[in-house]
């Protein structure tokens, strides 16, 4: 087990797990502290880094292309204040914070963890329901509906509409983008391809103006694309069609390399049931690809 405790927030390691806590100190942004503690598992992990600083370090987890769902749609636009993925850490816990990042190095070897992209969310994403009010609106979500309500900050052709109701079939992207410079941000979900209009007009769109709340709407984005069809999917499956014919194995759920080997085959069956305990496989999906593993042993 491997800890380290700072005001920023607590990152402990189990040699599966990085299991972070946020802290309460006022240098933690609001979207670390209503997100809360967050589970990110081994598999999940590109690369663990530690950068020391004159006044403080930092510690930062790389995650894998498509392992999260916040991190696809925020693509690193979230300020450090914002960011669960990093800790800042004082000088003199440099040692421990070195220790931690050996750790997890360590583990992604042994248990020679891909860091390429994924074809699956192996985070979970924002806990539902989920309501957040930034900018001109207040967004909910609740697993199958998206709910905006409007405020006296918006725009009156658009308030004008009434409140949006779309179901989560209907939502084809989801997008987000902080406040830069004079121009403002936005969630907006997209529902068609043809042209939008802006923010401030879009009953589709909350319009955000750069304000301490504005990276709350990041967590609503985060639960709607965990629930849309992973992006990397088809390039990925269309990738692996060959092992597919070979093994009969779901191209999403590929039979790890390494043959037959029986602890590479044990680590796959441990992933399927921690995978499907935290909702990302089905029942059906899970079943299909735990009998494709046992066909190996």
């Amino acid at each position: 087990m491997a800890e380290i405790i700072q005001t920023d927030g607590t990152w402990t390691f189990d040699g599966d797990t990085v299991r972070i806590v946020p802290g309460n100190d006022k240098r933690v942004g609001l979207l670390r502290r209503s997100l809360g503690e967050v589970a990110v598992p081994l598999r999940a992990l590109a690369a663990i880094t530690f950068e020391p600083g004159r006044k403080s370090g930092r510690l930062r987890l790389r995650l894998r292309d498509g392992a999260d769902p916040l991190t696809r749609v925020t693509g690193g636009r979230l300020g450090d204040a914002s960011d669960p993925y990093q800790l800042s850490v004082d000088n003199d816990r440099t040692g421990v914070a070195e220790y931690f990042v050996d750790e997890v190095r360590n583990s992604l070897l042994l248990d020679e963890v891909d860091a390429g992209p994924t074809d699956r969310y192996l985070l979970p994403g924002p806990a539902l329901p989920v309501t957040m009010g930034a900018g001109d609106g207040t967004a909910t979500f609740d697993g199958e509906r998206i709910l905006l309500e409007w405020n006296w900050k918006t725009d009156e052709h658009k308030s004008s509409q009434g409140s949006t109701t779309l179901a989560l079939a209907d939502v084809e992207s989801v997008e987000w983008r902080p406040s830069a410079g004079l121009e403002n941000g936005f969630l907006r979900f997209r529902v068609g391809r043809g042209n939008v209009p802006a923010p401030k007009h879009d009953p589709h769109a909350v319009e955000l103006y750069g304000f301490k709340k504005d990276p709350l709407m990041a967590l609503v984005a985060a639960a709607v694309v965990a629930r849309l069809p992973h992006p990397n999917a088809a390039p990925l499956a269309l990738a692996k069609a060959p092992e597919t014919a070979a093994t009969g194995a779901p191209a999403s759920e590929p039979v790890p390399a390494g043959g037959d080997d029986h602890d590479a085959l044990l680590r796959r069956l441990r992933e399927l049931g921690e995978l499907h305990q935290a909702g990302i496989l089905t029942a059906e999906e899970f079943t299909t690809a735990k009998q494709a593993v046992l066909k190996r042993l």
